[in-house]
């Protein structure tokens, strides 16, 4: 099996699926990650060009170690601006989508929660689904919507943004692997209580855990699935 692994920014394919891409892995499954913007024009908007563009080869210098531990075979990098997706035309945003799918032609698919605070993350998702929309010779055989911490736990408790599971992977064994790999981002983890630490995350998956009676858990809303 192919998986595809469709993140906004630098770390949310970590803190989302990196311990289903673990399992993936073991399991035999080829995966890839693509990474739709530079994640730091934004965030770093006081710096100058250079340091700008220091940051942004750090990232990607993560982004890639954070994939080695995990065993994902690529990294796609799109470099689209950060926080600035809606600047963008629709078109333009499903074309990146489309060109990374129809390379890799994945059959399992993981893009952003719809009901995230993050604009950035709605947008992918909108995108996402017209790119995974089912083909006649080839189509995707399921797709699912991770969380994020920060990011989906943050937005208002309205019953159209609210994030509903009722996929749970089992990460017990390979919580440390995902815990390394979050590691490998330094320039984004953030110290306790804040959703993005060490901590934090552990907390998260053994809250998802409880509910499937793990002791670590990762949470996932299955959108579509063709059998």
């Amino acid at each position: 099996m192919r998986v595809l692994v469709v993140a906004a920014h630098p770390d949310d394919e970590v803190y989302g699926v990196g311990g289903t891409l673990v399992r993936h892995k073991t399991s035999g499954d080829e995966t890839f990650v693509l990474i739709v913007t530079e994640g730091c024009s934004q965030q770093y908007r006081d710096l100058g060009e250079k340091e700008l563009a220091s940051i942004t080869r750090q990232k990607k210098e993560e982004a890639k170690e954070a994939a080695k531990i995990l065993g994902v075979k690529e990294v796609f990098f799109s470099d689209l601006p950060d926080m600035k997706l809606d600047t963008l035309s629709h078109a333009e945003l499903n074309g990146v989508l489309e060109r990374c799918i129809s390379e890799i032609k994945p059959e399992i698919l993981y893009t952003h929660h719809f009901g995230d605070v993050n604009k950035d993350h709605k947008l992918v998702f909108e995108s996402t689904m017209v790119a995974a929309r089912p083909g006649i010779s080839w189509q995707i055989k399921r797709v699912l919507l991770y969380e994020t911490p920060s990011s989906t736990e943050w937005n208002a408790p309205l019953p159209e943004a609210i994030f509903l599971p009722n996929v749970y992977v089992d990460i017990s064994s390979v919580l440390d692997i995902k815990l390394s790999a979050m590691q490998a981002y330094k320039s984004e983890l953030r110290p306790f209580p804040h959703p993005r630490s060490i901590e934090a995350v552990k907390i998260y998956s053994g809250k998802n855990g409880l509910v499937v009676a793990k002791s670590a858990a990762e949470a996932f809303r299955l959108i579509r699935e063709v059998i």
